[in-house]
């Protein structure tokens, strides 16, 4: 079970740090001791879950998908061994923590002080913004992010489900009318987001199966998501937003959602951090917080 578990590890380290060599400095072993964990790892798979040139390291469809469960299975480990660790060692310290402004002002700061809380020799600073930082430049220990996530060198645990939707208020419907298809988009006022780090490839849309990106055009965009909503709300124009901000205006009829036949399959909510090993108690507990609170029937229904 030991050499199976340091298989997953190798095989992790290696593809979210994109070489043998970054893997084995973060293990302390030498570059052939990751290869031959991953090679022993597909072995008793009896599946190739990497491609290995010697410029470049890319992960097969089997491998990406393998990727996430064991990502999920060595988080699961830590954050079980912290809470066993937990009843005798509290955590203490500092966690800094960064999020996107809207979600994390609804869906993050409101869940501090209950965090706080349980475990009161941890201190906490959150960052609210829609810029995409450098947990490692900038000194964070953690992110949560919401959507597709870009290729990188962060460990990421999924904490949710997340689903975006094309909505618009009905007055603007009324006097615009209704896209019957993605493409109609181009012809309408859409209100879209200005920040590079935010959705960079655009708003996405299922097509025959098949997820497509398109930029739509529009007068207005802005940097803020609670801004776009706003204005969304206020009859300007069409928005791409998330289930977990427009939720309650669906239902009240304040807003209304279009080319649902094409909307696209949910992405995620994650939690995102440098790495796996040594990674301190106090944020393994705010990981595993924000798991079970996420996670709890109803949560976000309330």
């Amino acid at each position: 079970m030991t050499d199976r578990l340091k298989q997953i590890e190798s095989f992790v380290l290696a593809a979210q740090k994109g070489s043998m060599t970054a893997a084995a400095q973060i293990d302390g072993v030498a570059p052939a001791m990751i290869g031959r964990r991953i090679d022993a790892l597909e072995a008793r798979l009896g599946v190739k879950l990497m491609v290995r040139t010697t410029r470049k390291l890319s992960l097969t469809h089997e491998g990406s998908a393998f990727l996430e469960d064991c990502v999920r299975l060595i988080a699961d480990l830590a954050s079980a061994e912290a809470s066993v660790s937990a009843g005798g060692v509290k955590a203490s310290g500092q966690v800094r923590i960064t999020a996107p402004g809207g979600f994390g002002r609804r869906h993050v700061a409101t869940l501090v002080p209950q965090f706080m809380g349980l475990h009161p020799e941890v201190s906490l600073s959150l960052n609210l913004s829609d810029r995409v930082i450098d947990l490692v430049n900038e000194g964070y220990d953690c992110a949560v992010r919401v959507g597709d996530l870009p290729d990188s060198s962060l460990i990421s645990v999924r904490l949710a489900d997340n689903r975006r939707l094309c909505v618009a208020a009905p007055d603007y419907l009324a006097r615009a009318g209704r896209p019957a298809l993605p493409q109609d988009l181009m012809q309408h006022e859409c209100l879209t987001l200005s920040s590079e780090a935010s959705q960079s490839r655009g708003w996405a849309f299922q097509v025959d199966g098949e997820v497509h990106h398109l930029r739509p055009p529009g007068r207005l965009d802005c940097s803020d998501g609670q801004v776009l909503h706003e204005w969304c709300l206020a009859g300007l124009g069409l928005a791409w937003r998330s289930t977990w901000e427009v939720a309650a205006d669906l239902r009240a009829g304040r807003l209304l959602t279009v080319l649902d036949d094409y909307a696209a399959p949910p992405n995620g909510i994650y939690a995102v951090f440098p790495t796996v090993k040594h990674l301190p108690l106090r944020v393994r507990l705010w990981i595993d917080f924000l798991k079970h609170t996420y996670g709890t029937p109803g949560y976000w229904q309330a």
